[in-house]
């Protein structure tokens, strides 16, 4: 009976947090709630307490869930890459396009309902890796010379805003003009431009 219980109790939470996602595509977080959650799923508007002990919990989960994602797409693009610079423009193509792909989760990631990641360690160690991964492809550009001398996190915030920003455009669906099609080449693009301000310009590399 406690195996079963067991197994149930962690299919609910896989069931919360996925409902959560499907609501969140389909209206704004804020509207979000876990008795609505409890009923769309099918379950009590007691049930969804035994995983969250709130809304921001869940939220918490569902930030972490995104940033684990966004490590895991960032560091398979930047593998299949050899030089930083193409590894940075890959990096940020792979952000833009997982942004969008998980719209649901980028907008808990960093929404203004977010969670506060000093609350939950779990989340604010898995945002900090994400970060991570793009300030170590600048500070491999910098010991090779081909990435221009400053504080990498400060040149990574750079690199971060500007990928950041394109993401919400298209998310939102700010740049009508824009067909599904046009996102890659776009987002090479504006990392290419990116990355023409960080190169050394006085390297022959």
């Amino acid at each position: 009976m406690t195996s079963k219980a067991t197994y149930h109790h962690g299919d609910l939470r896989q069931a919360l947090i996925a409902g959560a996602i499907a609501l969140i595509n389909q209206q704004d977080v804020s509207s979000l709630s876990l008795r609505g959650l409890a009923r769309h799923i099918g379950v009590s508007h007691a049930a969804p307490y035994r995983h969250f002990s709130d809304k921001e919990a869940l939220l918490a989960v569902v930030a972490e869930e995104g940033f684990l994602g966004l490590t895991q797409a960032l560091t398979t693009a930047i593998e299949q890459k050899s030089q930083p610079l193409q590894r940075l423009e890959a990096s940020g193509v792979a952000y833009i396009k997982y942004a969008i792909t998980h719209a649901a989760h980028y907008r808990v990631m960093f929404g203004t309902y977010k969670s506060d990641c000093t609350q939950y360690s779990s989340l604010e160690q898995a945002s900090q890796e994400a970060f991570m991964v793009l300030e170590n492809v600048i500070i491999e550009g910098q010991s090779q010379g081909v990435i221009k001398s400053g504080e990498p996190r400060q040149l990574a915030w750079v690199a971060w805003s500007l990928v950041h920003g394109l993401a919400m455009l298209l998310i939102d669906n700010q740049l009508p003009l824009v067909k599904t099609e046009d996102i890659e080449p776009i987002s090479s693009f504006v990392t290419r431009t990116l990355i023409e301000g960080l190169t050394n310009k006085s390297s022959s590399k």
